[in-house]
């Protein structure tokens, strides 16, 4: 019996962070990025705020209270989150209104499993 190494994960389709200013306002896409920040103020009514960031920068996102409640366990958990929302941007400032929240975490694990070779020493080619 061959034994193949199993394959990286393959990522969601999704629009990087930095392709995000060419959408326009109101237009559905989906992005996805690892947690770096969320927030949960007490004075927001019970919005939770998210930041992603991916290998081109970072997306705000609004998740309201009757979508947290649906996808708490994803928003709460996850370390890496596919988003589909609507781009909105108000005084200057961009963000993505969740309508659907991905936990797709299992992604990192699979990826570290993959057998990749771990970095050279910083100085060092490989």
């Amino acid at each position: 019996m061959i034994v193949h190494p199993p394959h990286p994960p393959h990522p969601p389709d999704a629009l990087v962070a930095a392709r995000l200013p060419e959408v326009p306002a109101g237009g559905r896409v989906a992005v996805a990025g690892l947690v770096i920040l969320r927030q949960r103020p007490g004075t927001a009514s019970g919005v939770v705020f998210l930041t992603l960031e991916d290998e081109t920068g970072v997306v705000n996102v609004i998740v309201w209270r009757t979508l947290f409640e649906r996808f708490r366990r994803a928003v709460i958990a996850g370390r890496l989150l596919r988003v589909t929302g609507r781009v909105e941007r108000q005084a200057g400032v961009m963000h993505l209104v969740a309508e659907v929240i991905e936990d797709i975490s299992e992604m990192l694990d699979r990826l570290a499993d993959a057998g990749s070779a771990p970095l050279p020493p910083p100085g060092e080619t490989g």
